[in-house]
């Protein structure tokens, strides 16, 4: 075993680390253990995350469904937006685009029922087929 610093070969035992032997290195005294186990989730777990927060999820949803803690998709998702560009290149963006109508109603649906005079009161019973002779 040699020191990943210096590849040096004096090497002592320094305590464990967990259930790690620990060893120091008797030249630049650098501590390390012997082999190191990568932490955190395969690319696959990553991908499917990914694609489940592009497809609509919210990040709780993905925490649920995956086991993956929520503020790891959250860190995935800002790391990922991070390294897309922000706006398309000129050669990229269309000539012709096809924009749908939407046509909504702005107008009252019913019809304003205060009295302001007889004469409204009026017009407005005859528009609805009522006829009644006023004092």
């Amino acid at each position: 075993m040699k020191c990943p610093r210096c590849n040096s070969d004096h090497i002592r035992k320094n305590g464990h680390r967990g259930s790690k032997q620990n060893y120091i290195c008797a030249d630049c005294e650098r501590q390390f253990v012997e082999s190191y186990e990568r932490k955190g989730y395969p690319p696959e777990v990553k991908e499917q995350c990914l694609k489940m927060y592009v497809n609509g999820n919210g990040f709780r949803a993905i925490e649920r469904l995956t086991g993956v803690n929520h503020n790891t998709v959250i860190h995935w998702v800002r790391h990922t937006a991070n390294s897309l560009s922000d706006a398309p290149e000129v050669s990229e963006i269309p000539e012709i685009a096809e924009i749908d109508e939407l046509e909504t109603f702005v107008g009252k649906k019913k019809q304003k029922m205060a009295v302001d005079n007889c004469k409204s009161l009026e017009t407005r019973n005859s528009s609805l087929g009522i006829r009644r002779s006023l004092i």
